[in-house]
């Protein structure tokens, strides 16, 4: 009995603990969809509020249309998804050469592969920008596009997950007759359809929140993201609060949405992957 009280208190605990948590990461969000509902004297107000008088939903209009959001939304669409399809095509091809073919120096390349993770991403802001402004590409989306396509990150996880797939289906395919690439295209990947959506989940999420390198790699609005979007916005209303948040609150929204709708895959995904990882 005493073990069960013991357990039951210590239950209770770790479920407090998570519900603090979870409202300490939840709560500048609340706060921000609070702000953006508000006048814009109301914000200023001593005690301040939690929550708006009166709630105002037309500053998300006035926001929306006080610059070109939609040609911002619609570059980081095609930029995020362009992104995505590169990294997840690049990375699982890499990996498989990585887990499964066998060729001198296999594992010493596999190591300088992971060795670029340790450097800085800022340190390469430069030489990726003068590469894409010899070819021509600053400005346009081939230039946005085409340094982010390779994902060290996504091989590393691909790989180890690669590892613990089983290798009987693989020699069954080739006692049919079947090549690498068959093998490549209608085993492996069949079978690693969660790692492959956790991985274009967690690239999407990363690209759509990217503002370093598309404001560097852009010049006009026409080519600029959200994030960019975003930062001329505060310049243009740095005294109006709840225009800033409601502005915020919409370029956050498709991330949560898509959080929200692949929840199922992006959890199980992720407990494949730590496995994988722990294994290798």
């Amino acid at each position: 009995m005493r073990r069960r009280r013991r357990g039951g208190v210590g239950t209770g605990v770790g479920v407090a603990l998570v519900i603090l948590l979870a409202l300490t990461m939840v709560a500048p969000f609340l706060y921000m969809v609070s702000r953006s509902l508000m006048a814009e004297a109301e914000v200023f107000q001593w005690p301040p509020r939690l929550l708006p008088a009166s709630p105002h939903p037309e500053n998300y209009t006035a926001a929306f249309t006080a610059l070109p959001f939609g040609r911002f939304f619609l570059n980081s669409v095609v930029f995020a998804g362009c992104v995505v399809v590169g990294q997840v095509l690049t990375s699982a091809a890499a990996a498989y050469a990585f887990a499964r073919l066998r060729f001198p120096g296999r594992e010493r390349v596999f190591l300088a592969f992971l060795s670029v993770l340790m450097v800085p991403a800022i340190v390469l802001l430069i030489p990726r920008f003068l590469i894409i402004d010899a070819l021509g590409g600053v400005d346009s989306y081939a230039g946005l596009i085409s340094t982010e396509l390779v994902s060290v990150w996504g091989i590393f996880l691909l790989r180890q997950f690669f590892l613990t797939l089983p290798r009987d289906l693989e020699d069954a395919a080739r006692l049919d007759g079947a090549g690498e690439w068959t093998i490549f295209w209608r085993v492996i990947l069949p079978l690693s359809k969660p790692a492959l959506a956790t991985l274009a989940l967690f690239a999407f999420v990363d690209q759509w929140k990217s503002f370093l390198w598309p404001l560097v790699a852009t010049r006009t609005a026409n080519m600029q993201v959200v994030e960019v979007g975003l930062a001329r916005f505060h310049e243009a209303y740095y005294t109006n609060w709840p225009y800033q948040m409601a502005a915020a609150v919409t370029a956050t929204l498709p991330l949560l949405l898509l959080c929200f709708a692949a929840q199922r895959y992006l959890m199980g995904g992720i407990a494949r992957l730590s496995r994988s990882v722990s294994r290798g």
